[in-house]
């Protein structure tokens, strides 16, 4: 069907709207066609698949033409796109309830997951913009939807947007002046004879915007602020898709619109392109994986863990190999899925404890909210790498790409931050769900329906994609088609090759052989008793009622060595930034004093320079 991508966003924006004046009528009606639409739209877009093609909208706009089109990266981010959106919609049935201006809440979060989808299907760079644009200024909204200290977070979020906006906007205007186009299908085409310097340029330009969107270092530091101020259910949006445009964009102009041969030819030696952009992966795995070990607020500690994803990310598609960059698109999906896996929790948490997000204040909360402690537990796992979750299997794609590529440090390095993501989601986990439950939360009651059936898909998602990783690496394999690259040997359980197979099967019937024999020693074991929750010691100390559990502040020891040396000087460089061009700012407004006759000195005063200029060249 020709038609389709502009049938997926006509409904999408409609949605938007619609939902918006559902609510003047009556909020039941608005929350029913809010979830509603955005099934409706996974439903439509996973029926495009296979249906490719692409239609002009709009044969002459400006004296370009305004173009959809529907292929198999633009289908594979759509259907994430929507599958997360619609669980977030749902989750904040509940979540949202009781809270003012919901007509908007919801609206604009149709309206993000209308840009986004914009911005997949777009046929031309300029289509691309204007949704790319709808996407950053509704994501603006929403991060602000709080007030207070979310404006701030907003503001920070948008002008850093706004600084990628205006260098896409040069990247773009630079390639309409070269080729007299901008549809994304010719210039792939046209770019095979561009010079190294201006595929540098576009890269340059093209990459500042998709890092600050992506959160890549040192374009990260609005993340944590926007997680913190934002209502949990958009965290979920903001962190498992939003932010995954940047690596959508990557994709795009490296291997569909440069091209891979390209890309793996630019540079030389130490300043090769894609060891440079690798190592710049790696540095974002570590760094923020590491910060969030001294995270005491869970969305913060999460933000820095969607930072650091992205490195991993990063680390499988700068490599421009087929299992590296199978391996980067998977992990995309499966970061969405376990990242706002985790967000949903936390937001739940906050919904039954009254806001709370504070670990230190937390604890024992298993026994209350049994499937948020699922969640929690399988989207932990997924994040970790462990077997069985499908984070295990685009880990150990893009770790095999670094080592069959010669890049033992590069892996390594990976390794340090699986191991810093392990100390630091412990903490989450047992600080919110083990220890002892304090008497505060004593009668919390469990999570309501409408937030544990997004938590339940997920998890189901999680593990159905780490045993059956078959079922999306086909999906991806149509991708690197696409983009030129040789097809992977696939099973429906994983990979067959040469250097290094993959089958999920053998490793599930290990693992449930395994579990199976412990299972069986416990049974025949000694049984175990129930205690009271007060009666346990901590290194031989009682632990009085009050005290839920012993690792609270665990890690102060070590916060105290390091804090002098973990102040952002990223962010204070961007604040140093700001605060002079206030004061240029500031001085240019001064000149402005309302009196004409201000004015006309500064005439007299710039045709006197003039005359001046002209006096000294015509001298010269």
């Amino acid at each position: 069907m020709r038609m389709l991508p502009a049938i997926i966003l006509v409904f999408a924006f409609a949605a938007a709207g619609l939902v918006y004046l559902a609510g003047r009528v009556h909020p039941r009606l608005r929350d029913v066609l809010a979830v509603l639409s955005s099934l409706v739209l996974v439903g439509v877009i996973g029926y495009g698949h296979g249906k490719w093609d692409q239609l002009i909208c709009v044969p002459d706009f400006l004296g370009v033409e305004l173009s959809l089109r529907l292929n198999s990266l633009g289908w594979f981010f759509a259907v994430y796109i929507a599958l997360i959106n619609a669980g977030s919609i749902v989750f904040s049935l509940s979540y949202m309830k009781g809270k003012e201006r919901l007509n908007f809440y919801y609206s604009m979060m149709l309206l993000v997951n209308a840009g986004m989808l914009g911005v997949v299907l777009s046929g031309d760079f300029l289509s691309f913009y204007i949704f790319w644009e709808t996407m950053s200024w509704s994501t603006y909204l929403l991060i602000s939807y709080k007030r207070g200290p979310a404006l701030h977070a907003g503001m920070k979020y948008i002008v850093m947007s706004l600084v990628g906006s205006c260098a896409m906007l040069v990247g773009i205007l630079s390639l309409h002046g070269h080729y007299g186009t901008l549809e994304i299908a010719q210039l792939g085409g046209l770019l095979a004879g561009a010079s190294a310097g201006y595929i540098v340029f576009l890269l340059l330009t093209m990459g500042i915007a998709f890092g600050i969107k992506f959160a890549i270092l040192p374009l990260h530091t609005w993340m944590p602020d926007a997680h913190s101020e934002a209502v949990s259910p958009f965290s979920a949006v903001l962190s498992g898709v939003l932010v995954r445009m940047g690596m959508y964009g990557f994709l795009l102009i490296m291997y569909s619109l440069v091209g891979v041969k390209t890309i793996l030819e630019l540079g030389r030696g130490a300043w090769d392109f894609h060891l440079l952009f690798s190592w710049l992966g790696a540095l974002t795995i570590v760094i923020p994986t590491f910060i969030a070990l001294l995270q005491d607020d869970a969305k913060r500690l999460l933000a820095c863990h969607g930072i650091g994803q992205g490195g991993d990310l990063i680390l499988g598609m700068a490599f421009g190999t087929s299992p590296g960059v199978a391996g980067g698109i998977f992990h995309t999906i499966n970061h969405g899925s376990y990242i706002a896996l985790l967000f949903l929790v936390v937001g739940a948490v906050e919904y039954r404890t009254g806001g709370v997000r504070d670990l230190n204040r937390l604890g024992g909360l298993m026994q209350r909210m049994p499937v948020a402690f699922l969640g929690c537990l399988v989207g932990i796992m997924g994040l970790i790498g462990i077997p069985l979750t499908n984070g295990f299997v685009s880990k150990w794609l893009i770790y095999k790409t670094l080592i069959t590529e010669g890049r033992p440090f590069l892996a390594f390095m990976a390794f340090v931050g699986t191991w810093g993501t392990i100390l630091s989601v412990y903490k989450l986990l047992h600080n919110m769900f083990l220890g002892q439950l304090p008497q505060e939360y004593s009668r919390v009651e469990k999570s309501p329906l409408s937030m544990q059936i997004p938590i339940l898909f997920l998890c189901f998602v999680i593990f159905l994609f780490g045993i059956l990783p078959g079922i999306p690496l086909r999906a991806i394999q149509g991708v690197q088609r696409e983009m030129g690259f040789a097809p992977l040997e696939l099973t429906l359980w994983g990979l067959a090759s040469d250097v290094g197979a993959l089958n999920m099967l053998n490793i599930c019937v290990a693992l449930v052989t395994a579990f199976a024999v412990v299972f069986l020693v416990m049974r025949v074991g000694p049984k175990g008793r129930r205690v009271a929750q007060d009666d346990s010691y901590a290194a031989g100390a009682y632990v009085p009622v009050d005290r839920y559990h012993h690792s609270v502040e665990f890690y102060n020891p070590l916060y105290r060595m390091i804090s002098p040396y973990l102040k952002d000087r990223v962010d204070e460089f961007y604040y140093w930034i700001a605060d002079r061009a206030s004061g240029l700012f500031d001085i240019v407004r001064r000149m402005y004093t309302g009196y004409a006759g201000t004015y006309v000195l500064y005439i007299v005063a710039f045709l006197a320079f003039l005359i001046l200029v002209q006096l000294v060249w015509q001298v010269w």
